[in-house]
């Protein structure tokens, strides 16, 4: 690949909230999203900033409804977050129902592999098809 590519595992079991998840979710999200927005300040600082693209993501969802324990189960729809000076910001793809559930589950409305096209051929630059071993449209992250 002509860029260099970084994968950083967050360690902290705690975002798995099966139990007090109202308590504890305003905690977690600072305690991940305060190191990075420093760091992208931190390459804007240097110049670097429009060199950087970040995608924050978890290998599972969350169920809707509340448990007794007052946290929420394992699901299967997750958001993906892409984060950069060149990334063009918003909502991508239809918003989920919180309603119309498949077993208590979300019903997803945009393919993971989409964000990853995007990633991959937009970002990188490279085919993503040949990657994914498939054709997933790119969403236009990147402007």
């Amino acid at each position: 690949m002509p860029t260099r590519l970084y994968y950083v595992q967050y360690r902290n079991n705690d975002f798995d909230t099966h139990v007090h998840q109202v308590d504890l979710h305003a905690r977690l999200l600072a305690y991940a999203s305060d190191p990075i927005h420093g760091f992208i300040e931190d390459m804007n600082r240097i110049g670097r900033g429009d060199d950087v693209a970040m995608m924050v993501f978890t290998e599972f969802g969350r169920r809707v409804p509340e448990n007794a324990s007052g946290g929420t189960d394992h699901g299967t729809a997750t958001p993906v977050y892409v984060i950069g000076n060149k990334v063009k910001g918003g909502q991508y793809g239809k918003p989920v129902s919180l309603t119309e559930l498949d077993d208590g589950n979300l019903i997803y409305t945009t393919d993971y592999r989409q964000v990853y096209a995007s990633m991959i051929g937009e970002w990188m630059g490279v085919d993503a098809s040949t990657v994914l071993k498939g054709n997933f449209k790119p969403l236009g992250l990147f402007g």
